[in-house]
This record gives C-alpha cells, structure tokens and sequence, in this order.
C-alpha cells in the first residue's frame, strides 16, 4: 500500500466510532481544524424491550456537530480523506477499506497486553499497577497492528475503570493530535506476550466474598459488581478497603468499636454496622481476606443510595448474609 505520510497539511478525516468515550476524540479533531468528512457509527441500539432505538453517543455528537453520519462501513469507500481513525467503533475494519488510505486506532492498553474489548477492565481485574494508551495502525486481525506511538500511565489503587477511561482517552487524544501535526513516521511491530481483553460478563461480576476484599474491591472499581440479599440482587456501587482490628475505630479515634448487631458473624458475606458519630454507621462486610466497606449500592428495582440508608431500610438483623 503506498500511503504518504500525513503531515499538518491532513485535515481529511474518516472516523469509526460508537460509544462515549469516542465522542470526545471526535470533538477534538474538529476543535483541532480537521475536516471530518463522514462519521461511521453503529446503528441506533434498544436499551430496552419496549424503548426505539437509541442513537450511539457518537451519532448524537455528530449529529450535533453537523457532519455527515452513516451505518454503513462500505460508504467509506466512497469518500476521499488523508486518514481513517477509529476510536472503540465496535466491529472489525474491513481490508477493501484499510488498503484505500492510513487507518489508525486509539487503543486503551499498552499492547500486546490487553487486546480485545475489555482493556481497560482486564487490567484492573488483574491488578495491573500500570496502563496506557496505543496509537496503532489497524490491522486485519483485531488489534495487531504496528505501534506509531504510546503513552504509560500508573492505574490509581482505587482508580474505576470509568476514570482510568477518561484519563487514557485525554492521553490519546493528545497523541493522535500530535501525530496528524508533525506526521506519523513508522510504526513499530508489537512485542511480547499476548493476553485477551474479553468483554466483561455479568457472570464474572457476582461478587465471591470468600474472595479477598482486594479481588472485590476490583469487581466493585470496574462497575457493574452485584451480590444478592435475601433473595434479591444488590448493585454495589462504590466501597472501600476496610481496616481491621481497633483501626475499625470510632470517629473518635478511641479503638473501641459500638456495634449495632451486638455479634459478628465471622464469616465470608457476612454483614455488620459500626457506629460513627450520633446516629451514623458504617456497613462492612466479611470477606475471604478482610473487610469492605460499602458505600454506595442499589436494590433490584430500586434506586442508587448510600450503604446506609440501604441498610436502615433493610433492618439487618444479626447473621444476615450476602451470598
């Protein structure tokens, strides 16, 4: 494929994407003087059974910006840019329209490591201590394609995917900028081991509390972590790595604990309530290794609240377990 490189004078864009976090690279390009000439997003999507169709985030947002839209990747044949971007589109990129002009792709990991759907996710679930952000040449094998440039960044320990997201889709953003600026140059093969992003499944969301507090508190930092209570699922929303012993102290710092369940039932899922200050309280559970401290969760049916609130409306009685 003969291709020139693309220098500052490249203001013709194809973009490929779908979700939100692909909106605000999308903005970007325009904000930056580039032309984006055709927008290929998924089509509108039902959120529900008895919901229309919802547009992507990306079709909204091109929508908005006045640019051409379209559901179809073979209009791209059709249409003359300098470059193809593709930011989480969400289906593969076929050759006939990669041999026609440069096509790179936003990847949020630092490659090989973390190819696939899920990279963002896979890395927390995995307790990876650092990331980044790939600016890749597309490749007709899913995400195997030669590294133009890349950027590295420390995952945060309490860090939510959701956070993570936006952190490395600004660090991409500025690398792809930068690159339609002062030119691509030549991408760099790929090297070392390989691992799978897979998509998330709700299956792997179902919290094991005979688990360490450590493990859950990754299922709780990617969203979507649940557990059931008294038959019902439970949505936990945030928490947070509870210290044991007297450091599960007062708000007074005294080390004596006031429990409002007068026993502690020692085992894995099993929850207890420490008093704070006057009437407040705090809603630990047992794990494998360790106590979490819940914050935030929803009820099946209901809305988001605090862990406290939950617990006042659902008078937890002494031996009550999430399983």
């Amino acid at each position: 494929m003969n291709v020139a490189d693309v220098s500052a004078g490249c203001r013709r864009v194809i973009y490929f994407g779908t979700p939100s976090v692909a909106v605000e690279p999308l903005e970007a390009l325009c904000a930056a003087g580039h032309q984006v000439v055709l927008v290929v997003t998924r089509p509108p999507k039902r959120r529900g059974r008895r919901q229309a169709p919802t547009p992507s985030p990306v079709q909204e947002a091109a929508a908005e910006l006045g640019l051409e839209i379209s559901h179809d990747i073979q209009d791209a044949l059709g249409v003359t840019a300098d470059v193809a971007v593709v930011v989480a589109y969400g289906e593969m990129i076929p050759e006939a329209v990669l041999q026609q002009r440069r096509s790179v792709n936003l990847h949020f990991s630092l490659l090989p490591r973390w190819r696939g759907a899920a990279p963002v996710e896979r890395a927390i679930l995995a307790g990876d201590t650092e990331t980044g952000v790939c600016l890749m040449e597309v490749a007709p094998e899913l995400d195997s394609g030669a590294i133009y440039r890349q950027c590295f960044t420390a995952i945060g320990p309490t860090e939510t995917a959701e956070d993570l997201r936006a952190r490395l889709c600004d660090l991409g953003i500025e690398m792809l900028l930068e690159a339609l600026r002062d030119g691509f140059g030549d991408p760099e093969p790929q090297s070392g081991q390989v691992t799978w992003a897979n998509k998330i499944s709700s299956v792997e969301m179902c919290i094991d509390w005979n688990a360490s507090a450590e493990h859950v508190m990754r299922l709780v930092r990617v969203g979507g972590a649940w557990t059931t209570f008294r038959g019902r699922r439970l949505n936990v929303l945030a928490a947070q790595l509870a210290r044991t012993g007297n450091a599960e102290a007062g708000s007074d710092g005294s080390g004596e604990d006031s429990m409002e369940l007068t026993e502690s039932v020692a085992r894995a899922g099993s929850v207890t309530l420490v008093k704070q200050q006057g009437r407040r309280f705090e809603v630990l559970v047992e794990t494998g290794c360790g106590i979490l401290r819940l914050l935030r969760v929803q009820s099946e049916g209901r809305s988001a609240t605090s862990a406290q609130d939950w617990a006042n409306g659902a008078r937890l009685v002494v031996g009550d377990c999430f399983t």
